[in-house]
């Protein structure tokens, strides 16, 4: 499969014309058909530990059946979904071609290029938009409409009591729409990324910040102008099975948070760790939790996720527990 669609054994990519019939192969062969979409997967990361009816996620498919499977999955997960139908383009996909412990992912983007403004803003959902009091978006957004972000980003700093949380999403955004990004960071109340992209939006910037160590890219991103300055800016940054560093706007010092451990023979896939551990972190925020309990709690859903296939969740549902 590797060698005839080109795909590296580890490996990311967006699908070009030559892969599109990889997804009809892989459907031909022992395979499993499960909910993705980067955001998405927080959302529904954020519903299994919040009360029923909690979240509502907004985003782009096409007419078609892996609609409604997307549809059925998030119902059963207790998400809400309200999508903007596409007629020209079908529902996103990502092919996964697992061989041992290794994954090669091929993304068509498809629908998920085709999000529009006029939804958005249709009376519908800017009526549920305006009674939501945190929003969280995903920086691949930014590749797709730049509007809809910074609707969200102003509603929320128009009133106090809203959350704008952001997630960075890649190193490719911020390299390659650095400008989208830093439209978008006067508005941070929360930044979320890994040690890799926060290394890529610290390249991006150059200057003092470019080659610094985590803890100093996530103090000089706490550290930016801010729109709401009722509200300090949070920046976490994740490491993988290093420590969790947070950095908070006007504190001198970073904190750090041990990840919680876990057994190796216990890893399934890592795929989807990042939207879970954002999940449960907004989950936390949410619920009025302490900076350091919603990080547990990101950790604590992440460890859950990469015990199952793809970015999953346990059926029955699991309680949340403190380390």
């Amino acid at each position: 499969m590797l060698q005839k669609y080109s795909l590296k054994p580890n490996d990311a990519i967006l699908a070009e014309e030559s892969h599109m019939p990889l997804y009809d192969d892989l459907l031909s062969r022992k395979h499993a058909l499960i909910a993705g979409g980067a955001a998405q997967n927080t959302a529904r990361g954020a519903q299994y530990i919040l009360p029923a009816d909690s979240v509502l996620y907004i985003g782009c498919v096409g007419q078609d059946e892996y609609a409604e499977k997307l549809r059925s999955a998030c119902a059963a997960a207790g998400l809400r979904v309200e999508y903007r139908v596409d007629d020209t383009q079908p529902t996103g996909r990502c092919g996964v071609v697992i061989t041992g412990n290794n994954r090669s992912l091929c993304t068509h983007l498809a629908a998920a290029n085709e999000y529009k403004m006029e939804h958005l803003k249709s009376p519908k959902i800017w009526d549920l938009v305006q009674k939501a009091k945190f929003y969280y978006v995903g920086g691949f957004h930014l590749t797709v409409c730049v509007p809809a972000v910074m609707a969200l980003a102003e509603e929320a700093a128009a009133h106090p009591d809203k959350v704008f949380v952001m997630n960075l999403s890649a190193p490719f955004i911020a390299q390659f729409f650095k400008q989208q990004l830093e439209d978008t960071s006067p508005y941070w109340d929360y930044v979320i990324g890994n040690e890799t992209e926060a290394a890529a939006w610290a390249e991006a910037q150059g200057g003092d910040v470019k080659g610094k160590s985590v803890p100093e890219i996530a103090m000089h991103m706490a550290g930016l102008k801010k729109v709401n300055e009722g509200r300090k800016r949070t920046v976490v940054i994740t490491q993988g099975t290093e420590s969790t560093v947070v950095a908070v706007q006007g504190e001198e010092k970073v904190r750090e948070y041990p990840v919680r451990t876990i057994a190796k023979e216990e890893i399934y896939d890592t795929n989807g760790a990042g939207d879970a551990f954002a999940g449960g972190f907004v989950a936390g925020i949410v619920e009025g939790k302490s900076l350091e309990e919603s990080v547990d709690m990101g950790q604590w859903l992440a460890r859950l996720s990469i015990k199952e296939l793809g970015p999953q969740f346990p059926s029955p549902k699991q309680t949340y527990s403190k380390a």
